[in-house]
């Protein structure tokens, strides 16, 4: 029924017009939202909104499985992520749509993996997002930065101040809740996913952020869709066909399942 999928985040809960609502039962529970299919720029999408239509499931309780599970059901091959994030480098303003290359997880408590029986499936993220993906996104938009790497915490809280200083004392750049397990979840489906992390704040480490608040996460998100829609529009049209081959679809080759 649809070739990509988009999983929107805080503040991003409609994207497809005059779309259709589809039922799907996994064997990991309800997603999100049912997914809703409808046409973006001639490909057939589905979408579902991650944190739910009325923002009910914070970060920990989002079912990651069952809105990858959902998707692939459908036919979807290709994934887009946008999140929102906080800039651990102050020349990473508010506004910033960035394509990271690379994550680290921080998260604990979540379901991390659709194989929790026999066989032992282990799958590779050495590089966990499309690279047909990402240069896709990289090639439509204006002013996106190119790499990146995304610390994941387990929210819903933000950090401290001394927390923030750490992870931006590693090398990373943005801080987000969302952004594991779903790629790795994503690799395990052998679907291609590609997150677009778009910053909302500078984050309570950087020297020139006063420490971030809700409110003001939403209100820089509500003023980038606009942008993030025109972003994820030129990049579905562009995106390769279902048939198309991409080493993400060879993740589980080899293994007896």
């Amino acid at each position: 029924m649809a070739e990509i999928g988009v999983i929107g985040g805080s503040g991003f809960y409609s994207f497809l017009s005059g779309a259709r609502p589809v039922e799907v039962e996994t064997p990991y529970g309800l997603p999100s939202e049912p997914p809703l299919v409808g046409e973006v720029n001639g490909r057939e999408v589905a979408f579902i909104p991650r944190h739910g239509a009325d923002h009910r499931f914070p970060p920990h309780r989002v079912n990651y499985r069952a809105n990858l599970w959902a998707l692939r059901h459908l036919g979807v091959r290709q994934v887009l992520g946008p999140c929102a994030v906080g800039s651990l480098r102050a020349s990473l303003t508010p506004g910033t749509m960035l394509v990271p290359d690379q994550y680290v997880d921080r998260t604990w408590g979540r379901e991390h993996t659709v194989y929790d029986e026999a066989p032992v499936v282990h799958v590779s993220p050495a590089d966990p997002y499309c690279a047909v993906g990402r240069s896709t996104v990289l090639a439509v938009g204006k002013d996106v930065v190119a790499d990146g790497t995304m610390v994941v915490i387990n929210g819903p809280r933000f950090s401290t101040r001394a927390e923030s200083q750490w992870y931006a004392a590693q090398g990373w750049s943005v801080v987000g809740m969302t952004g594991a397990p779903e790629a790795s979840i994503a690799r395990e489906l052998a679907l291609c996913y590609t997150s677009i992390a778009v910053v909302t704040d500078h984050d309570a480490g950087v020297a020139v952020g006063e420490g971030v608040t809700q409110e003001e996460v939403f209100a820089v998100f509500e003023r980038s869709i606009g942008r993030l829609k025109d972003l994820l529009t030129e990049a579905i049209g562009q995106l390769p066909k279902p048939e198309a081959d991409c080493t993400c679809r060879h993740a589980l080759d080899g293994m007896d399942l």
